[in-house]
């Protein structure tokens, strides 16, 4: 399986003719690169500019929105989508979120898009133990870093990912990566790059935190 970051939170999963795109920005409105990619699936976990622009991603590729349930798609891959909040009054002030898990080449994956508060225990139950957590860390519009920290250890990921972070040129404030990374131990953060091949024979035995660079 091939994972590449398109910054922000949008990131692409392949696996030989099917790949899957998570929250797609177009790039212009953020101040950033804006994603080249094409897929035969655009997940969008909310209804935001910066998680909503399928138009950008090329191919023909179903797109799935608030696709809470589950979810078959191509290469008969199924998405599982659970209901969560933007903000701590369920949906109140930002709307609702989408956290999708599902998985590819024996590798589970969950992407928690723009999650601002921890989700309920029958969420967390779905969720514990994947093997890759997708989580912003830029606690603007989202968990401030004291929830993220309750939140990984609640759902106990093998690879941590953060997403949705300050870089530079980026429209609008959000808190640094090295904010989130100052509960992170060093010995376990790992700086790989743009994009990565791995199997589930890759994965590491201990909990690891997997930074991507866009």
């Amino acid at each position: 399986m091939r994972i590449r970051w398109h910054g922000h939170a949008c990131f692409e999963f392949s696996n030989g003719d099917t790949t899957i795109v998570v929250d797609p920005h177009d790039g212009r409105s953020l101040g950033i690169r804006p994603p080249v990619a094409s897929a035969n699936t655009v997940l969008m976990t909310h209804d935001h500019y910066d998680h909503n622009a399928s138009r950008v991603i090329k191919g023909e590729h179903k797109d799935l929105k608030f696709a809470y349930g589950l979810n078959e798609i191509h290469g008969g891959i199924k998405v599982y989508g659970y209901e969560s909040w933007h903000d701590h009054n369920e949906g109140a002030e930002r709307g609702a979120n989408t956290i999708y898990r599902f998985d590819m080449e024996g590798i589970s994956i969950c992407h928690c898009g723009d999650l601002g508060c921890i989700p309920s225990k029958g969420i967390i139950d779905a969720i514990k133990g994947v093997d890759f957590l997708f989580i912003p860390v830029g606690e603007v519009y989202t968990m401030e870093i004291p929830e993220v920290k309750e939140f990984i250890e609640l759902v106990n990921p093998r690879i941590i990912v953060p997403m949705h972070f300050m870089v530079g040129g980026l429209s609008f404030r959000l808190s640094s990566l090295d904010k989130f990374l100052d509960i992170i131990p060093n010995e376990s953060v790992d700086f790989i790059g743009n994009e990565l091949e791995i199997t589930s024979a890759d994965l590491p035995e201990n909990k690891e935190c997997w930074v991507f660079d866009h």
